[in-house]
């Protein structure tokens, strides 16, 4: 048995690993690993406390997908409910369909008794109303105050604006060899209204084929969905490449085919991507184009963070 996750997700791993020694089905120990993760408001980028888009309203995605059935739920656009990845999981238990979006989304929650509340904290509403007023000032707003508080939350905002993809992923597998995953997140800080990342999308954000392996993603979401990064990292599993020979390929695939806007002077992709791979032999591995990113693993070794191998290693994160 296995559990890994994105760097932010040590803790997430170390639950789902419980929950898989008292025999919870898979795709429930990650999914309340996840859990954990969308219910701590100091992540900026999941769950409670998820920066909001550029009106200030806070909007979740998530995607779940099991490979012993390989079904899949997505909820894309989710407002007022935290545990957004449990919504995905019920929408794959109890409907036909695999994905619900905006207002279908949340009335789905609302069917099925999840709690209504306000994701919007008040930290990351002082972040949004400071985003507003550094990037947009002298067109709409004044600058904000030169202030402690201000230079305080400047650099958060300079982090999550340099960076402003963020997500949770998990993936499993049990002691009878089947793999899940799963996917939360907020989506980019202060994103357009309506824009959709790669997070809730099977083949992009997350993918699993219980006879190859799973790998999930966070960074650049538009990268992930025009290379169908996660699908093409599977099925490099599946013709004998290792984890980390898939991700690798799939990393130069996508910097292969980043448009120009998207170069930096020496030609690479000025963006980053992470995948976090586990194959059916249970060998893993967490890959990135640039950066010291850790992959979370929890098995019967214990619980670590371990290194990213880098394409592009002289860049910092």
């Amino acid at each position: 048995m296995k559990v890994i996750a994105s760097h932010n997700g040590l803790e997430a791993t170390r639950l789902a690993w419980q929950k898989l020694q008292e025999n919870c089905p898979l795709i429930d120990a990650c999914v309340d690993g996840v859990s954990l993760v969308e219910d701590d408001p100091e992540e900026l980028t999941v769950g409670y406390g998820g920066l909001p888009d550029e009106q200030g309203n806070v909007s979740l995605d998530a995607a779940v997908m099991d490979g012993q059935s390989h079904r899949g739920g997505s909820i894309i656009g989710l407002t007022g409910v935290r545990h957004v990845s449990k919504v995905a999981l019920r929408l794959m238990r109890e409907s036909r369909r695999v994905m619900l979006h905006g207002e279908g989304a949340d009335a789905f929650a609302r069917a099925c008794g999840f709690p209504m509340e306000d994701l919007l904290t008040e930290k990351a509403r002082k972040l949004w109303r400071l985003w507003k007023r550094t990037y947009q000032a002298n067109k709409e707003w004044l600058p904000a105050p030169a202030d402690e508080e201000t230079e305080q939350l400047m650099k958060i905002l300079t982090y999550y604006y340099r960076h402003p993809a963020g997500t949770v992923h998990t993936a499993g597998q049990d002691q009878h060899g089947n793999l899940a995953c799963v996917t939360s997140t907020s989506g980019h800080c202060f994103k357009t209204k309506g824009r959709v990342g790669d997070s809730p999308i099977f083949g992009a954000g997350l993918y699993v084929d219980n006879e190859h392996g799973t790998c999930g993603s966070i960074g650049h979401g538009e990268a992930n969905l025009l290379n169908c990064s996660s699908f093409l990292a599977v099925q490099l599993m599946g013709q004998g490449m290792s984890p980390q020979e898939a991700g690798m390929a799939t990393l130069e695939h996508a910097a292969k085919h980043a448009p120009p806007f998207e170069l930096d002077t020496l030609g690479r992709p000025n963006f980053n991507l992470q995948l976090y791979l586990l194959a059916k032999d249970g060998t893993h591995a967490g890959v990135c184009l640039r950066g010291d990113w850790k992959i979370a693993v929890t098995d019967d070794a214990g619980s670590r963070l371990e290194a990213c191998q880098v394409m592009f290693p002289s860049d910092e994160r």
